[in-house]
């Protein structure tokens, strides 16, 4: 009976000590400033800007495929 008793309040004390310490969260910190510079290394990346020879296999594939012209 005793050891029942003990395993019991083993398990009760395991199981509470997780959901208090669940219970126990600060605010996240806000992050600190960046105060990096930029010494002329890789250029930024330029998004949604394609050369020409991109642009006209583009449009070769849709005339090959029967797409129309928007």
């Amino acid at each position: 009976m005793k050891k029942t008793i003990l395993v019991g309040l083993a398990i009760l004390a395991v199981s509470a000590s997780g959901a208090l310490a669940a219970k126990k969260t600060t605010k996240p910190k806000a992050p600190a400033a960046a105060t990096t510079t930029n010494t002329g290394g890789a250029a930024p990346l330029m998004l949604h800007q394609v050369s020409a020879a991109d642009r006209e296999l583009y449009e070769k594939n849709q005339r090959d495929s029967g797409m129309k012209k928007k």
